[in-house]
């Protein structure tokens, strides 16, 4: 399964576009031209994808595509807005967006409108609204529309958001640095057959308070239409702040529907970094999952680079939040000066009411490099989706530093290593897990108060189960060995972790998977 171009490839314009320098305006700066006004209601987007899930399916044609196609990700970045051409560019407190031209990666185009006091007027596509060199292909396109759009900083140097390619956005989040994605519906991710992008066709976009956008999106796929409106505030420093309202419409049946998905990256950490041969310590945009269910648990799934695709679900009646996190915020456990991977937001979903019956699905893909994203996570309703079907649903997803605070200790780091004890023969077929917690609740608790690992494993032999606080630090650790024994297949072994003290839990439950040829990797490693 690709989850779609590199990274590197579909986010190229987003990411340098940011750091191109800005020619200063002119005096007589102007928006793009625009269509005849129009009457627009989120109400009409509603409507139109009810209409259209009830229609085939009709790809959008695509202009010029074998041209396009010769606009690669080089000739792509020679390419750039014209910055006198800013959408609301002289309008003071307003959002200052920007549009994306297309080429290989973003052949399809989109329609865009422009909506104020009610009214919408669509932004006409013109190659004068571009910078480019005068013996470039993209000269001879005849009306290629526009991929998608930006919406830069006050000082529009940068970009604070970006959506481009099927129904994907980015934000800059808390730090400036762009990281994880998220996109408006994932469509049999991770199998059972081939993965469908249904993708955002036209945009609505609408000043907010404070350079706040509200855009809305109508979504088009072979099984699916939606009305989408994401009401976003940028709140430098602190993050980026979405409340998303989605209404979804099934043109036929999806075994595998993703609600609120996620997608980033994770080629190896402390847990794993014996897979990855790259010089710097970790390299991820994300480093767990975390879940926050309605019966108060909080759970913590460190992120893995399987030995295959694995497709996990976590089943809940309900879920109060969940989301891709980057808990590792030290850049001496990551070493680059260039991507600043310590910087990475945490996505934090948050449905608004209940979701009823369900589970959070993580999708972890094996990935050899850092420019492959390999990690999906999503809500997969309880509920069939069935042709026919109607979800109405609403959440808020903050672009953050960290999840909520919890009252708990949070694990911080896991780490594996040879089993056994040092200065002892090394027993065969084990490997000793090490968890760092934050300390949290633990304040005044020490290695005699009764503080216990309640550990778990799906099977093999649990042995050497300790707790304690780390010395000199606030932080705890718990550490146990695990006889994964001599079966040769590699059927994963689910581990289950959390701290007790007196019947009460004293942390979040750390859940993981190992799998028995890595371990043995690892292990041939230490001979």
């Amino acid at each position: 399964m690709s989850l779609r171009p590199t990274r590197r490839q579909v986010m190229a314009t987003a990411i340098v576009a940011g750091a191109l320098p800005v020619l200063p305006r002119p005096a007589a700066a102007e928006d793009p031209a625009m269509g005849a006004a129009q009457a627009f209601s989120f109400d009409q987007v509603r409507e139109m994808a009810r209409d259209l899930a009830k229609q085939p399916y009709a790809p959008a044609e695509v202009p010029d595509a074998d041209l396009l196609e010769t606009i690669d990700y080089d000739l792509h970045n020679q390419i750039t807005y014209r910055a006198d051409r800013t959408l609301w560019g002289d309008v003071p407190g307003a959002a200052k967006v920007r549009f994306f031209h297309p080429g290989r990666y973003f052949k399809q185009p989109v329609e865009i409108f422009a909506v104020q006091d009610g009214k919408a007027r669509q932004i006409e596509f013109s190659l004068d609204l571009f910078d480019l060199p005068e013996d470039h292909p993209a000269r001879k396109l005849e009306n290629a529309g526009f991929a998608g759009f930006r919406v830069m900083d006050p000082d529009e140097k940068n970009d604070w958001l970006a959506i481009l390619g099927a129904s994907y956005f980015r934000t800059s989040g808390y730090s400036g640095q762009f990281g994880l994605s998220a996109r408006g519906i994932a469509i049999d991710s991770g199998g059972p057959g081939p993965e469908e992008f249904p993708r955002f066709s036209k945009f609505w976009l609408e000043q907010a308070p404070e350079g706040g956008i509200v855009i809305h999106a109508l979504l088009e796929g072979p099984r699916v239409t939606g009305a989408y409106r994401l009401d976003t505030r940028h709140q430098p420093g602190k993050g980026v702040f979405q409340t998303i309202d989605a209404d979804i419409f099934l043109r036929g049946d999806i075994e595998r529907l993703g609600i609120a998905p996620l997608t980033s990256m994770f080629w190896y950490g402390k847990n794993n970094r014996f897979v990855g041969p790259d010089w710097r310590p970790e390299i991820h945009d994300s480093d767990g999952l975390e879940m926050l269910l309605a019966t108060g648990e909080r759970i913590w799934r460190p992120l893995n680079n399987p030995p295959r695709v694995m497709a996990n679900a976590f089943g809940a009646q309900s879920v109060k939040g969940f989301g891709l996190s980057q808990r590792e915020r030290s850049f001496e456990q990551y070493q680059d000066d260039g991507v600043f991977y310590e910087k990475r937001a945490t996505a934090w979903i948050q449905p608004r009411g209940d979701w009823g019956p369900g589970s959070v699905m993580l999708i972890e893909l094996t990935t050899n490099d850092e420019i492959h994203d390999n990690i999906v996570a999503f809500w997969n309703p309880g509920e069939p989706a069935a042709a026919g079907k109607e979800f109405n649903l609403s959440y808020t997803l903050d672009w953050v530093s960290d999840s909520p605070p919890q009252d708990t200790a949070r694990f911080i780091a896991t780490r594996v290593g040879a089993g056994g004890v040092p200065g002892q023969v090394r027993p065969p077929n084990t490997v000793k897990y090490v968890l760092d917690l934050d300390g949290k609740g633990l304040e005044g608790l020490d290695r005699s108060s009764g503080v216990e690992a309640v550990v778990e494993a799906s099977r093999g032999t649990l042995s050497l189960v300790y707790a304690f606080p780390i010395a000199t630090t606030d932080r705890w650790r718990v550490t146990f060995d695990l006889d994964f024994g001599e079966d040769p297949s590699d059927d994963p072994i689910d581990l289950r972790l959390f701290l007790r003290h007196e019947g009460q839990a004293m942390s979040e439950t750390w859940i993981y998977q190992a799998f028995p040829s890595q371990l043995r990797a690892l292990l041939a490693d230490h001979a």
